[in-house]
């Protein structure tokens, strides 16, 4: 429960591919530093001098507080503290995901949990619960930005409980610490606990998924020991399949084999079993954190803050959209429960669980001729850069070039460093590149901020820098070329970057996407639409070999086939949403069964039939990242769809279009309400009231994927 960090959004999506070289500006040598610029920071150890640093220097404004300052203030030091804290935290979780050397891996750690400490102590500090009330409430002389910055600080102590009496508050402080641990071995469990299938004989699995396996033997039925030149006959080749969700995926997409895309999407969805328990702990536990808090359930003390501001807000949305979309989604399951039934020459045969994938492919396949190896052949990854060359130049004026990395700084010898200019303004900010997957690095592609933007002096301001981490995978033998979900992963996180970027708020604490929690994912979406526009394709997508610029039909084939089950996955979207919300909505005396929950919600609100005995919530990490929250994805998708469509359709690589993006939106950060944000930006109609919280207008994503009754 951090109250004080205001924490930068990072959306987790996985992705595959190799990195570049590009050119430098020149510039003198460059004297030593450590990690990310921070001169502490040249050994492992010296993450120990960078928590002492930041909590020297945070408590001596909290006494500078407790002193009862100005309200003005206050606010700046607690922006201070805050943007202090946060460069530890936040060096400390890049460093985690991504450092090659365990020694850093693990001091960084250690500082976590130091600071996590020391952020005990502020979250129940009454000297400055006191202050920051005392600046609330002096409105009068606080501006627009800095009367929300005291406003939320407000909230966000509260959220940890300080306004509580010493037993309550001490509790609460035990189930936080809980809270954390429960979701730390939720998200391991995951990861140590993939699940595995081995598939008998080695003939079932077709050679174009042998990169997904592992070969492996077993003893054939009646063999026994026998001479070494035996030993092939009596051994059967087989091969083992890690069912870790990505994997799964590509492999039943293309197992032609129904029953080995039975058994493996069963293992698949029946791990981690462990997971069962601790989720059932998480939400008793985060359940009685929130009645602790006043609230009736968890899910209403995670919004009340936010955008939607209550759960029913929330499930009105999402029952609204369940229903809208329905008849698309029915109509796209009979189509491929026919399509099966051609295939198979069963005319009665059902669709399973495990078809959906291998049979939208080949569908997709059969309508559109696509190729996804010749499709890659058109975005290598240097050519995926330029494109966000382009992108930033076209839509704001700003430069987008290397600049040298001082001794110390990467981690990295894969880890590039960009610079934004901006020809009247300066330097905006500056990105670390670190885009393909290692061994020993998180297998996750994110946005990191490093150090959030903010008002130092009248003259001055503190330039944000931010990290965007991608898991792209390749041979360093050939030039890596991306498929085309990889290239939308880019740009999606590169929309997080930018919202860091080119946020200029007063205070370190509203900086780019340090948002309201259903805000958070509208640029990163928005972003995505300019990876399927052919205007913006065209100037950066050209074959590895010839040079020849992406085909406009082969784009048109390709948003075609995007098109196709979109009904589908926005249905699947909605049910996680609903699942969600429903596991941390108000709880029976009696306890609930996760599993029961899960395969009723997917009855009532999708097509397809579940499986029972599987549980794949247990390997769905935004249960603990996200709980109560995601269906924020499904609010930036509606808010994101209605700003392409009204300020960039027509034009979207346009200076026009860019600087009504960046004054209207992206510079705000959190320190304006997002519904003006929106309004203003999109014009009225694209959020409208509901029970006393917010909703996005859906008409634009019905008119985007042609939904019925839109």
């Amino acid at each position: 429960m951090h109250a004080l960090i205001r924490k930068s959004a990072v959306a987790h999506v996985r992705a595959n591919s190799n990195f570049i070289h590009i050119s430098t500006s020149k510039a003198p040598s460059i004297k030593e530093t450590g990690l990310y610029g921070f001169h502490h920071l040249k050994t492992p150890k010296g993450f120990q001098r960078f928590v002492d640093d930041a909590v020297e220097r945070s408590q001596e404004l909290v006494n500078y507080i407790a002193g009862m300052p100005s309200s003005p203030e206050i606010i700046r030091a607690m922006d201070e503290i805050s943007d202090t804290v946060c460069s530890v935290i936040d060096s400390a979780e890049l460093c985690r995901h991504t450092h090659p050397d365990r020694e850093f891996v693990n001091e960084a750690s250690k500082a976590s949990l130091r600071v996590n400490e020391f952020l005990h102590y502020l979250n129940t500090n009454h000297s400055i619960y006191k202050a920051v009330n005392k600046a609330e409430k002096d409105s009068n002389s606080l501006t627009h930005e800095a009367h929300r910055a005291a406003h939320f600080l407000r909230m966000d102590l509260e959220k940890g409980g300080i306004h509580l009496c010493s037993e309550k508050l001490d509790r609460a402080n035990e189930l936080a610490i809980d809270i954390i641990q429960l979701s730390r071995e939720y998200n391991e469990n995951i990861i140590t606990d993939p699940g595995h299938v081995d598939i008998f004989p080695a003939s079932k699995i077709p050679k174009k998924l042998h990169h997904l396996v592992s070969p492996i033997h077993r003893n054939l039925p009646g063999s026994s020991k026998g001479s070494w030149g035996l030993r092939d006959k009596t051994k059967e080749k087989g091969f083992r399949l890690a069912t870790e969700s990505s994997t799964l995926q590509g492999f039943l997409q293309c197992a032609p084999d129904a029953g080995v895309r039975k058994v493996a999407y069963v293992q698949g969805n029946s791990v981690p079993h462990a997971n069962l328990e601790v989720l059932d702990k998480l939400i008793a536990t985060r359940h009685e954190f929130a009645q602790l808090m006043g609230h009736k359930s968890y899910a209403e003390f995670a919004l009340h803050s936010t955008m939607a501001a209550s759960p029913e807000v929330v499930m009105s949305f999402l029952l609204e959209m369940s229903k809208v979309v329905r008849p698309k989604a029915d109509q796209e399951f009979e189509a491929i429960q026919d399509f099966k039934r051609e295939n198979s020459g069963d005319q009665n045969g059902g669709l399973d669980p495990w078809d959906e994938a291998y049979f939208t492919w080949l569908m997709k396949s059969a309508k559109y001729k696509l190729d996804s190896s010749v499709i890659a052949s058109y975005f290598p990854l240097q050519q995926c850069i330029e494109g966000l060359k382009v992108l930033v130049e076209s839509l704001f004026g700003v430069t987008f070039h290397g600049v040298p990395l001082a001794p110390g700084e990467s981690w990295h010898p894969d880890v590039m460093k960009i610079v934004l200019h901006h020809p009247t303004e300066g330097d905006l900010g500056y990105l670390y590149l670190d885009l393909k997957s290692r061994k020993g690095k998180h297998p996750i592609c994110a946005h990191f901020a490093i150090r959030g933007g903010r008002r130092v002096s009248e003259t001055e301001y503190q330039l944000p820098v931010v990290a965007l981490v991608c898991n792209f995978s390749g041979s360093s033998l050939a030039p890596v070329r991306l498929n085309h979900s990889e290239v939308e992963t880019l740009f999606h996180e590169f929309g997080h970057a930018l919202h860091s970027l080119l946020s200029r708020t007063e205070y370190q604490h509203f900086s780019g996407t340090r948002v309201v929690l259903d805000f958070a994912e509208t640029p990163s979406n928005l972003f995505e639409s300019y990876a399927w526009d052919y205007r913006v394709l065209k100037t950066f997508a050209k074959h590895y070999s010839t040079g020849d610029i992406i085909p406009k039909e082969l784009v048109e084939s390709m948003v075609g086939a995007k098109k196709m089950f979109a009904a589908t996955e926005l249905q699947r979207q909605i049910l996680y949403a609903l699942v969600d919300q429903t596991l941390f909505g108000e709880q029976p005396s009696t306890g609930i069964d996760t599993m029961a929950i899960v395969a009723d919600l997917k009855r009532q609100h999708t097509s397809w039939t579940h499986v029972d005995g599987t549980h794949w919530h247990t390997r769905f990490s935004h249960l603990t990242n996200y709980g109560a929250g995601y269906y924020s994805y499904l609010y930036a998708k509606c808010f994101a769809t209605s700003i392409w469509q009204r300020m960039c359709q027509e034009d979207p690589l346009s200076l026009d279009t860019g600087l009504a993006l960046r004054t209207k939106f992206l510079q705000h950060g959190g320190a304006k309400d997002p519904a003006d944000i929106l309004n203003d930006l999109a014009g009225s109609g694209t959020v409208r009231s509901c029970h006393g919280g917010i909703i996005p207008d859906i008409t634009s994503l019905c008119k985007e994927m042609e939904l019925l009754k839109c």
